[in-house]
């Protein structure tokens, strides 16, 4: 259980029912329900202006996916519950009904602008439904459930103020990045948002970057400044276009591949619950975590770096004031740690964990260049190129990337061996 809440206990009068029937069910449920709602989230974050613009999205993906975790796991009653115990639960109860009223509520009460494409969504996929006790019981369920969730994060410090940030202009400081300049910097605040699964934001912060005047500060420096460049001649037609397929919210990419994994494996909906709240539980934490460790060394960017080569006092650093990145405007945070090596690695984990370390082809479509795909033999493979695209788009040093991955894998390992643990494993938390 998290440290930061008290588990909330639901009873319901029904008594638990198991039946051979009812495992039957559960064995040929769809999963179908827990990705589409996963879809339809990604469409709303995907719509410009829905987001707030001071709340990470991931937030979203964790308490929705958390909600629904909860709800079917009340019925299917194999693991541990994350945050919402409800007890005395039908086994024969709908876990997709369960689903359906557990996202939308969540969806609702997160967006209201989207509530009657919402309701519509809701309308349709309950009518799939055959009437009756089982089907009243899971929208019941899965109400209560996401209410509840709503309750204990609804003061979890996301809905608070960005601490304004004062640029440093010695060496090695994070300033405000060309061409665009942005005049703050995004989510300074969030390392303070309480983590869903994790102790505290600083659980696994990192060690510093590396010194301006060390051997890896310098190869990671030039590595960047010749691979990174906008027109650059030294990257290949293949680097360069990986720097541009990843250029968009990772963790949108994460949720696609756990789409087409689940539906691969053909997983019931009780395993869709919950291979999607692990990931988006430590999707989540990794967002804050690496936030962390960002305004706790406020390391400058790749373009800040390039341009003022000569004061950083490394003989090795050449500058070049005119240089740009490849992928245009740089993201308006410190560079160390990155956020695609950090959360690529969290997907990674958590995806390997589930389904095993044996090859599995899949293939990933862009989020910025549309109709764009590039296929993998497996979680780690797109874990490597989504971090190593960062150097090619010219947004981060490797010595990022590297920490990142480091930092990813530890909030993952955490979260997968402490949470939604099979009953009677031996966890105990």
């Amino acid at each position: 259980m998290p440290r930061f809440w008290a588990s909330l206990a639901i009873m319901f009068s029904t008594p638990l029912i198991y039946s051979a029937s009812a495992y039957a069910d559960s064995v040929v449920g769809q999963a179908d329900e827990v990705i589409q709602w996963n879809k339809t989230l990604l469409t709303i974050v995907r719509t410009p202006g829905a987001q707030p613009a001071t709340v990470h999205p991931t937030r979203s993906f964790a308490i929705m996916h958390a909600a629904i975790y909860d709800a079917v796991n009340a019925i299917d009653a194999t693991h541990k519950p994350y945050l919402v115990r409800v007890e005395h639960v039908s086994a024969r109860a709908s876990q997709e009904a369960a689903v359906d009223a557990a996202a939308h509520e969540t969806l609702i009460t997160l967006y209201p602008a989207f509530q009657t494409t919402l309701d519509q969504q809701y309308d349709r996929s309950l009518l799939q439904i055959p009437d009756g006790a089982d089907k009243t019981t899971g929208i019941a369920v899965g109400r209560a459930v996401a209410l509840a969730t709503l309750t204990l994060r609804r003061d979890d410090g996301s809905a608070a103020t960005p601490i304004p940030f004062v640029f440093g202009n010695a060496p090695g400081e994070y300033q405000s990045t060309p061409p665009n300049f942005p005049p703050q910097p995004v989510f300074t605040h969030w390392s303070r948002v309480t983590p869903f699964a994790l102790e505290r934001a600083n659980q696994f912060r990192l060690g510093p970057p590396p010194v301006l005047t060390s051997a890896a500060y310098t190869a990671a420096f030039n590595e960047v400044k010749s691979l990174g460049i906008a027109n650059g001649t030294a990257v290949t037609a293949d680097q360069a276009l990986i720097g541009r397929f990843w250029n968009g919210a990772i963790q949108n990419y994460w949720n696609e591949i756990t789409q087409t994994t689940v539906h691969a494996h053909q997983l019931t909906t009780a395993e869709s619950a919950r291979v999607f709240a692990l990931l988006n539980l430590t999707l989540a934490d990794e967002v804050i975590v690496f936030y962390d460790s960002k305004y706790t060394y406020d390391l400058w960017r790749p373009v800040t770096a390039i341009r003022a080569g000569a004061t950083d006092g490394n003989p090795d650093t050449a500058a070049d004031p005119n240089w740009l990145p490849q992928a245009g405007r740089t993201a308006a945070d410190p560079s160390y740690p990155g956020a695609h090596a950090t959360i690529s690695a969290g997907g990674a984990f958590v995806l390997s964990a589930v389904f095993g370390d044996k090859p599995f082809p899949l293939s990933v479509t862009s989020e910025v260049l549309p109709g764009v795909i590039r296929s993998f033999d497996g979680f780690a493979a797109v874990e490597n190129e989504a971090s190593l695209s960062r150097v090619y788009a010219g947004q981060h040093f490797r010595s990022d990337e590297n920490a990142g991955e480091r930092l990813g894998s530890a909030v993952a390992d955490f979260v997968v061996d402490n949470f939604l643990t099979l009953i009677g494993d031996g966890h105990d938390y």
